[in-house]
């Protein structure tokens, strides 16, 4: 029996806070693959400052060469529409039926998650992998975590913050800022090649 992450977002673009994040919990849980998951139209967030699907998953084929655990999907993409969780969940429980298969999350998505379409039925598919990256909201993470555990298994990890969004690289790069520190080198490499974000 395998342990199977499934890691979604938009990655616009994918960055070393993601990264670490994917690091974390594929250590601490001892992953045996980690999928990486972007996103179609992303339900929770706008999506009008989104690219193209082909080059956000171009950018996160680059940077989980960084592992040999790590792997990208485009089935979200394939799928058209709105990337609801479920079906991406019931999709990889399809795949591996025999296996342990969580999904992450940030802290943040936590909080909000019994808003989510079916959220009772991603927790019958899979347990979540919950990372903490702020000292102050671990109490109501508790609260939530506890309030969730009558559908499925939800394990709180911690992680140090690591201070950077792709909203926040996306204007630097527009603003001629210096940014290459906050992404994988290839990832770098891709974006002035393509003259991404400017």
């Amino acid at each position: 029996m395998k342990k199977i992450g499934i890691f979604g977002g938009t990655f616009n673009p994918i960055h070393k806070g993601h990264m670490y994040l994917a690091d974390t919990v594929s250590d601490t849980i001892g992953l045996d693959k980690l999928i990486f998951m972007p996103s179609n139209i992303p339900p929770h967030k706008s999506a009008d400052d989104l690219y193209a699907n082909e080059i956000r998953f171009e950018m996160c084929k680059l940077a989980a060469e960084s592992d040999k655990r790590y792997e990208v999907s485009d089935f979200e993409i394939r799928r058209q529409g709105k990337s609801y969780s479920v079906y991406t969940v019931e999709h990889i429980r399809n795949l591996y039926p025999d296996d342990i298969i969580y999904m992450l999350l940030g802290s943040d998505m936590l909080l909000s998650f019994d808003k989510w379409f079916r959220f009772e039925d991603i927790l019958k598919n899979v347990a979540l992998a919950v990372v903490s990256r702020e000292n102050d909201d671990i109490d109501d993470l508790k609260k939530k975590a506890c309030e969730l555990r009558k559908y499925g298994q939800i394990e709180l990890l911690s992680a140090e913050p690591f201070p950077v969004s792709s909203t926040e690289i996306r204007n630097k790069i527009k603003n001629s800022e210096k940014y290459s520190c906050y992404l994988p080198e290839k990832v770098v490499q891709y974006i002035r090649l393509n003259n991404l974000y400017r």
